[in-house]
C-alpha cells in the first residue's frame, strides 16, 4: 500500500509539473504576442474597427487590418513599418511602430478639421490648417447627415453661395457674386467641360463616388488659370486605402419620384490597386400643376460609371482611371391644337467621359513631381420627335434645326515639380498646363472651332519667421485667340498665434470666352441664346482677407472666421436681350463684387455641433454709354447647421437652414442695364441617419424642403435668357421625403 502511494505521489508530481509548464508556457506565448490599442484622445474609449495599414519600411510592402470591439489588432509585423490608422470622425494618426511593440494609439477627434489634409492650390498636400489658401473641405459625413445626391444637394446651403435652377439647363452656382465660367470645376485636378450657358449643371455631377469636395473662395488664376476668377470646386474621389477588399451599394428614393441605385468594388493586392463603380438615377419629372405633358422639372434618366488601376510603391505612385456620364432628359411638349392630340417632344442626351493618367514621384530633399494627362469628350445631342398620342407613334422632326449635336473635346497636360519642406524658410513650385478645347457642330459658326491655351507658372513661399508667410506667383499664358497679359498674386499669412491666423490675397485674373461663348448658337422653346465671335477677354483685380479664430479645449471647441472681398472685372461676358426671346453674349464694361461672409462654429464633444454663417454680397455692373446700376446692390444670406449625435444606438439628427435674402439680378438690353430682385425665401432640411451591424448598414432618412418653398415671387426684369418667366422664379418641386440604404463590407486580411 505505501508503494502504491508513493507511485502515485510520483505520477501527481509529474503532472503537476506537465500542467504547469503547459500553463506557463501558454501564458508567456501569450505574453509574446504585442498588440496595440486605439483608443479616443477625449474620452479614453476605445476605437473599434478602425482601419490600420502596416507598411514595411524596406519592402514597402502594404497589410491591412481592423481594430476590434475593445480597439485592439495584433501587431505582427516583420520589420520596422509605417502605420496609418483612420476612421470617419478622426484625424487619421500616421507613425512607426517595430516587431513587437505593444502601445495605446490615441486618435484625435477631428472637432474643427484643422488636422484634415487638403490638395487644391497646394504644392504637396497640407494639413487645411498650414495652407495660405483659405480652404473649405465638405467632408463624406456632411454628404451622409445631408443624403445629398449631387452637388446641387451639397452646396445649396452654404452661405457665400448661390443654386439657381432652370427646366433645360439644370442648376448652376455663384460665389462671391460670380458665376458661370469663373467657378472653376475639377475632378481630382482635372477642369470638368460641358456647361450650358457657361454653367455646370450640378445634377449632372454625382456624389456616388466622392470622398470630399475642397473649396476655395477667391481667385486661383495663377494655380489654374482660365474660370478661377471666382473661385475653384475641386471633388475629390474616393480611393480605398484600407482593405484588401471593399464592396458596397446604395439605394436612394424621394417622394417626388427619385429613384438613384449605385455599387462599387475595390481590390488591394500587394502594391496594385483596382476599383469599378457605376449606378443609374432617375427621377420623373414635375410640375407645380397638372399640365398632362409639359412639366417645369424635367424627367431625367442617367447612368454613370468610373473605374481605376494604381501603382504605388514608397515614392511612386502611377493611377489610370476612366470616368462615364449617359444623361437623357425629355422635354415633352404641349398638345397641338386643334384636336389636341399630337405634340413635338425632345430628348436631350448628354454624353461625358474622361480617360486620365496620374504620377506622383518623390525625390530627396522633399521634391516632389507630379503629372496630369487627360483626354475629356463632351457630346450633347438634342433630337425631336413629332408624337400622335392617339396610337402612340413617334416620328423624329427632319426639318430645320429641331436636331443637332453638338460636341466639346479637351486634351490637358499638366506637371509640377515642387519642393516643400516645412523646416526651409523657401519652398517653391513651378509647372506647366497645356489646354487643347475643340468644338464641332452645325450651330457652332464653320462646324469646328479650337482654341488652345499653354502656360507656365512659377510660386515661391517664404517663411522668413515661423508664423509669417508670403507666396507670390505669376502665371505666362499663351492663347491662340487673345493676347494674354502676366497674371501675378501674392497672398500672406500670418500666425498671430497658435490659435488666431490673418490671410490677405491680391490677384489679377483673366479669362478667355469659352468656345459656346464665341461660336454657339443654343435654340429651344425657351432658349434663344446666340454665341458673339466678337468678345473681348475678362481682366480683374481681385482682394481677399480671411481672419480666424480656433480654440479647442477637453471636449468642446468654438471657432469663428470673417472673409472680406472685392473684386473688379473689365470686360465681364454676360447676355444682353437683342429682341423678344433672343440673347447674345456681350461684354460689360465693368461688372464689380464686394462683401463680407462670417461662420462660427460650436462643438461638444461627441454629441453636438451646431454652425451658423452670414454672408452679405453686393453687386454692381456698368454698361458704359448704355447704363449702369451705381452704388452696390446688397443682398444677404444666413445659414444654420447642426447636428445631434447619441453615440451608443450611433443615431445622428442633422437640421440645415438658409434664409436667402432679396436677391438682385441684372438684364442688359438697348435701353441700358435693368434690375430685378428675387424676393425673400427659407428653405430647411431635416435628415437622421443610423448606422447597423459594425457600420456596414448605414439607413438615412428624412424631410428636405421643409417650408415646401416652390416658387418666388420676382420683380422688375428678372425674366432673363434661361428664367423661369412670368412673374415667379423657379427655387424647388417643394416639400419631399427621402430614405437612403447603403451597405458596406471590407476584408481586411
Amino acid at each position: 500500500m505505501a508503494k502504491e502511494l508513493k507511485t502515485f505521489h510520483r505520477l501527481s508530481l509529474v503532472w503537476f509539473v506537465l500542467l504547469a509548464n503547459l500553463v506557463v508556457g501558454s501564458s508567456y506565448g501569450q505574453g509574446r504576442q504585442a498588440f496595440i490599442t486605439v483608443t479616443d484622445q477625449k474620452s479614453s474609449e476605445p476605437v473599434a474597427f478602425a482601419h490600420v495599414c502596416f507598411e514595411g519600411l524596406k519592402s514597402g510592402t502594404p497589410k491591412y487590418g481592423l481594430t476590434s470591439i475593445d480597439g485592439k489588432i495584433l501587431n505582427d509585423v516583420k520589420e520596422p513599418s509605417k502605420i496609418a490608422i483612420s476612421y470617419m470622425g478622426y484625424s487619421t494618426f500616421r507613425d512607426t511602430i517595430r516587431p513587437g511593440q505593444s502601445v495605446e494609439l490615441r486618435l484625435k477627434p477631428a472637432v474643427l478639421n484643422m488636422d484634415e489634409v487638403v490638395v487644391t492650390g497646394q504644392y504637396t498636400p497640407e494639413k487645411i490648417d498650414k495652407s495660405i489658401y483659405r480652404v473649405d473641405v465638405i467632408s463624406s459625413r456632411t454628404i451622409e447627415m445631408k443624403a445629398a445626391t449631387n452637388m446641387a444637394d451639397l452646396l445649396k446651403d452654404q452661405s457665400s453661395m448661390r443654386v439657381s435652377q432652370d427646366g433645360v439647363l439644370g442648376t448652376s452656382l455663384s460665389i462671391q457674386g460670380l458665376s458661370g465660367e469663373n467657378v472653376k470645376f475639377l475632378q481630382d485636378g482635372v477642369p470638368m467641360i460641358g456647361r450650358m450657358n457657361g454653367n455646370f449643371d450640378l445634377n449632372q455631377i454625382n456624389l456616388n463616388n466622392v470622398d470630399h469636395v475642397e473649396v476655395i473662395e477667391g481667385p486661383m488664376s495663377v494655380i489654374y488659370g482660365s474660370n478661377a476668377l471666382a473661385g475653384v470646386v475641386n471633388i475629390i474621389s474616393k480611393e480605398n486605402k484600407t482593405s484588401v477588399l471593399s464592396a458596397s451599394a446604395n439605394g436612394y428614393y424621394e417622394s417626388v419620384g427619385v429613384f438613384n441605385f449605385d455599387g462599387a468594388v475595390s481590390v488591394n493586392k500587394n502594391r496594385n490597386s483596382f476599383s469599378f463603380d457605376g449606378g443609374r438615377n432617375f427621377f420623373q419629372g414635375y410640375s407645380y400643376e397638372d399640365t398632362s405633358r409639359v412639366q417645369t422639372f424635367k424627367p431625367r434618366r442617367q447612368y454613370f460609371f468610373d473605374g481605376y488601376y494604381a501603382y504605388t510603391e514608397k515614392n511612386l505612385k502611377l493611377k489610370l482611371s476612366g470616368e462615364y456620364f449617359n444623361e437623357l432628359l425629355l422635354d415633352q411638349g404641349a398638345l397641338l391644337p386643334v384636336y389636341y392630340e399630337t405634340a413635338f417632344d425632345s430628348y436631350f442626351t448628354t454624353v461625358r467621359y474622361t480617360g486620365r493618367m496620374d504620377g506622383v514621384i518623390r525625390l530627396p530633399h522633399s521634391n516632389v513631381i507630379n503629372f496630369v494627362g487627360s483626354y475629356s469628350s463632351y457630346t450633347r445631342i438634342k433630337n425631336t420627335y413629332y408624337k400622335d398620342l392617339t396610337n402612340l407613334s413617334s416620328t423624329m422632326v427632319e426639318t430645320g434645326t429641331v436636331n443637332d449635336t453638338t460636341g466639346i473635346t479637351s486634351w490637358l497636360a499638366r506637371g509640377t515639380f515642387a519642393n516643400n519642406n516645412a523646416d526651409k524658410k523657401l519652398n517653391y513650385q513651378a509647372g506647366f498646363d497645356i489646354d487643347i478645347e475643340t468644338g464641332t457642330g452645325k450651330r457652332i459658326i464653320g462646324k469646328t472651332q479650337q482654341i488652345s491655351d499653354y502656360a507656365a507658372f512659377v510660386s515661391v513661399k517664404w517663411t522668413p519667421v515661423r508664423v509669417l508667410s508670403f507666396q507670390p506667383g505669376i502665371r505666362f499664358i499663351h492663347n491662340s485667340k487673345y493676347d494674354a497679359p502676366l497674371v501675378y498674386a501674392i497672398s500672406a499669412k500670418w500666425s498671430i498665434s497658435d490659435l488666431l491666423n490673418l490671410r490677405l490675397s491680391y490677384s489679377r485674373g483673366f479669362r478667355t470666352p469659352d468656345l459656346k461663348e464665341l461660336y454657339l448658337t443654343f435654340v429651344d422653346i425657351i432658349h434663344n441664346i446666340q454665341g458673339n465671335p466678337d468678345l473681348k477677354a475678362e481682366r480683374s483685380h481681385n482682394i481677399n482677407l480671411n481672419i480666424s479664430l480656433n480654440s479647442e479645449k477637453h471636449k468642446s471647441a468654438w471657432s469663428a472666421q470673417a472673409t472680406g472681398f472685392y473684386n473688379i472685372i473689365e470686360n465681364v461676358i454676360t447676355l444682353a436681350r437683342i429682341q423678344g426671346l433672343e440673347y447674345k453674349y456681350v461684354n460689360l464694361d465693368e461688372y464689380r463684387t464686394t462683401g463680407f461672409q462670417g461662420d462660427v462654429s460650436f462643438s461638444l464633444y461627441p454629441s453636438l455641433k451646431l454652425q451658423a454663417g452670414i454672408a452679405e454680397t453686393g453687386i454692381a455692373a456698368s454698361a458704359g454709354g448704355t447704363g449702369s446700376t451705381g452704388n452696390f446692390i446688397f443682398a444677404t444670406d444666413v445659414t444654420l447647421n447642426g447636428s445631434y449625435r447619441i453615440v451608443k444606438p450611433d443615431l445622428t439628427f442633422s437640421l440645415f437652414y438658409k434664409y436667402t435674402g432679396k436677391t438682385p439680378e441684372f438684364q442688359l438690353d438697348d435701353s441700358g442695364v435693368n434690375i430685378g430682385f428675387i424676393n425673400p425665401y427659407n428653405t430647411m432640411d431635416v435628415t437622421a441617419t443610423k448606422g447597423f451591424w459594425k457600420q456596414r448598414i448605414r439607413l438615412s432618412g428624412g424631410v428636405k424642403n421643409i417650408f415646401d418653398t416652390k416658387m418666388v415671387p420676382t420683380s422688375g426684369a428678372t425674366v432673363g435668357a434661361h428664367g423661369s418667366g412670368g412673374d415667379a422664379s423657379n427655387i424647388s418641386w417643394g416639400r419631399t421625403f427621402f430614405l437612403k440604404l447603403s451597405l458596406t463590407f471590407n476584408k481586411y486580411k
